[in-house]
């Protein structure tokens, strides 16, 4: 039986994650989690899983009421609440659903806990991957990741042998915009960017899914989990999302994990620390797994996935500036305040002008985050 903190209870993975809890009472009780703004979706939870013990909102004033409503529970509130929680709760395993810089401190404080972390959160890593691994090396709690390309990757991995892998493929959609042209993208909407054609996902990942960033983010995730060189970690535009990622082998084979785009099995691959039944496929030729559609990628059309190359090359606090920039560009853009193109361009310009920190402690990643934002925000508004 496993205590589960779950912080993100209402978006996407987060309500996935409790489809599993409640499925499998046997394995799982949810103690504790976070909704964000999202209090409506408190009742719903509570009914279903009585034993939550402690929550933390977004807005403190959604705090004080819900206490009144609900004295027997811990509340807490805002980012401070949500380390809080990681510190306060009663639980064995932690599921970070969170969306953005935001669950960087939460995975921080987790693994400090000495609990599992199942990943959802990008952002951990791609800023503060080198703080992850430190705790995790130190024997600082378990991490097990659930995005479905790095669950793939991690299921293959454990059924070759390291040094027969060339490369790891890590697949894309291509996203909402895959069949148009850059020349086509001035004018695109966020309602046109929301559609994605395979995935159902949240707003903000939707729209890293379109400019491509998140397999930026993705590579450099892959390079902290399995401590691979960058260089070889590769992107493959795959049409269907049923092949998850891919392993190039020294004798020129393929291995692939393929299975429907549903976040079920990820999230049930890391709740269940890996022991799950699953089978991956072993192929001469990447035309040998199916009637799929692959493409090789071209940088020039998803610029963004360079610009996050570069900041991890760049190294120090480049990565927590590309993602405060990109997090605060994706947001303008849903707000209808900037075009679809100058999310690239905006990320690319605070990665030249926001000053970058060299061996960053988590102070230093904390202020390039607020740097990136401040200078994003004013160079939206037209001010230098």
């Amino acid at each position: 039986m496993r205590k589960v903190l779950l912080l993100g209870a209402s978006g996407s993975i987060g309500s996935q994650a409790l489809d599993i809890i409640e499925k499998d009472p046997g394995s799982f009780v949810l103690s504790a989690f976070s909704v964000g703004y999202r209090v409506e979706k408190i009742p719903e939870i509570l009914l279903k899983h009585p034993e939550v013990s402690a929550i933390c909102v977004r807005k403190e004033e959604d705090r004080l009421n819900l206490e009144k409503e609900y004295p027997s529970i811990q509340w807490h509130s805002g980012d401070e609440g949500l380390k809080e929680l990681c510190l306060a709760a009663d639980y064995d395993m932690a599921v970070n659903a969170l969306v953005g810089f935001s669950g960087l401190i939460p995975s921080l404080t987790v693994l400090q806990e000495n609990k599992i972390l199942a990943l959802a959160n990008k952002e951990s890593l791609v800023v503060g991957g080198e703080l992850v691994n430190k705790l995790l090396r130190s024997g600082k709690g378990k991490l097990y990741p659930i995005d479905s390309e790095h669950v793939a990757l991690a299921k293959m991995l454990d059924r070759v042998k390291r040094e027969d892998v060339e490369k790891l493929l890590i697949t894309a959609s291509g996203g909402s915009f895959r069949n148009k042209g850059r020349g086509e993208l001035g004018s695109v909407t966020p309602e046109m960017a929301l559609h994605h054609p395979t995935w159902r996902m949240g707003a903000k990942i939707t729209i890293d899914s379109a400019t491509m960033m998140n397999k930026g983010f993705e590579v450099i995730e892959a390079m902290y989990l399995y401590d691979w060189p960058l260089e070889k970690i590769e992107i493959v535009l795959h049409d269907e999302s049923m092949v998850h990622s891919l392993l190039q082998m020294k004798d020129g084979s393929f291995v692939a994990d393929i299975s429907k785009p549903d976040m079920h099995g990820p999230i049930a691959y890391a709740m269940y620390e890996k022991k799950v039944d699953y089978q991956v496929y072993f192929a001469k030729s990447i035309a040998d797994f199916g009637p799929y559609h692959f493409h090789r990628f071209n940088p020039e059309r998803y610029p963004a996935v360079q610009i996050a190359m570069q900041a991890i090359e760049r190294g120090g606090t480049a990565p927590a500036i590309l993602n405060a920039a990109n997090e605060e560009a994706d947001y303008l853009f849903l707000a209808g305040k900037i075009p679809f193109l100058s999310i690239e361009s905006i990320v690319s310009s605070a990665l030249k002008h926001v000053s970058v920190q060299r061996n960053p402690s988590l102070r230093d990643i904390l202020a390039a985050d607020s740097y990136a934002r401040i200078y994003v925000q004013r160079k939206a508004e037209g001010r230098n």
